[in-house]
């Protein structure tokens, strides 16, 4: 029977079904709905939208929207934290099997080196081109670090407008600090409907994707060397890590969602959630691509906000609001006297 209502309700609670849009609306609204009213919509029972009333089983109480929220919010989070960690794992090893090169070279299946090293900025830059001048069809990038400088955009600029004359097709992935930047903005109004743009509280480290064929991403801290990527396997990889991360971000011209927490911003929930789980400032900020005197102006509007006197009773506050991701804490985060 279970196996029925699942198929019957293949869903999760980010895309409600009719039905169950319709018992869930109404259970919010007056605050519980009969049992029999649910039958329509199994789905909410078994995503624990809707639960039996204590004081009578013959009724059923609705989760918190606030909750439920929290919820999908910490999905999300929990999701993009995953692939960065599995994007992060394979860079290292590909350093280490470029390492290998000079003993045993990786091919590519069509020949020549599937893993090339780009020693100093004039050689990437070279490659770059390169593959630009090759590309037909689309270029996938993740620019992390919050707000791009000039001279970043500057340097690049040639080569987005070679890729916009020849039709080829753009999607950057930013993180949403960028949204602040006004030199981004002008960049886009630039490029046109040539380039669509989506953000994230957090994103992987820079890669670039040629017509889903090469791949660049950085080998050092400070981008002074560079891996080419020409495997299809490889490539492959990142292209599905991108396509994931491109799903559950937030197209530049849509607003950032509301946290449904008064007082608090989309930013300081993530910082919350950050600090919940033990990261210092620095890394903090260097993970939303923020300074670390900002994510600081932050966190004590944090501690205003909820109450605190401290870094650890702010700990505490936050797992009380929810703000930790686990979903169990205030609704609203409004009563910081407890």
């Amino acid at each position: 029977m279970a196996g029925r209502r699942a198929e019957q309700h293949p869903h999760g609670a980010d895309r409600l079904c009719e039905a169950g849009d319709r018992v869930y609306e109404r259970a919010v609204r007056r605050g519980r709905v009969p049992r029999v009213e649910a039958e329509a919509a199994p789905c909410l029972l078994e995503l624990a939208l809707l639960h039996p009333d204590p004081d009578d089983m013959d009724w059923l109480v609705p989760t918190s929207p606030q909750e439920v929220m929290t919820r999908l919010l910490r999905g999300v989070y929990d999701e993009v934290s995953e692939s960065q960690r599995r994007v992060g794992s394979a860079v290292a090893a590909f350093e280490w099997y470029a390492g290998l090169g000079q003993s045993q070279a990786l091919a590519a299946p069509g020949g020549g080196s599937a893993v090339r090293v780009l020693d100093g900025l004039s050689r990437i830059q070279a490659a770059m081109d390169e593959a630009t001048q090759a590309c037909t069809t689309e270029v996938l990038t993740v620019q992390p670090g919050g707000i791009r400088r000039e001279a970043e955009l500057t340097e690049g600029l040639h080569r987005a407008l070679a890729l916009r004359g020849r039709g080829v097709r753009m999607r950057d992935l930013y993180t949403h600090v960028a949204r602040h930047g006004q030199g981004l903005l002008n960049y886009l109004e630039l490029m046109g409907d040539t380039v669509e743009a989506r953000t994230l509280d957090e994103v992987i480290d820079r890669l670039i994707l040629f017509d889903r064929t090469v791949a660049f991403i950085p080998a050092n801290a400070d981008r002074t060397m560079a891996l080419e990527l020409r495997h299809p396997a490889l490539v492959e990889y990142l292209v599905t890590v991108f396509e994931r991360l491109w799903r559950l971000a937030i197209p530049l011209t849509a607003p950032l969602p509301d946290t449904g927490i008064e007082g608090i911003s989309h930013r300081e929930q993530s910082i919350a959630a950050l600090l919940a789980e033990g990261h210092q400032d620095a890394v903090i900020a260097e993970r939303l691509g923020i300074s670390v005197r900002t994510c600081r102006a932050h966190i004590a509007r944090l501690s205003e906000t909820l109450g605190a006197a401290s870094r650890t009773q702010l700990g505490v506050r936050i797992a009380q609001a929810g703000l930790d991701g686990s979903g169990r804490g205030l609704p609203a985060a409004r009563d910081a006297s407890l």
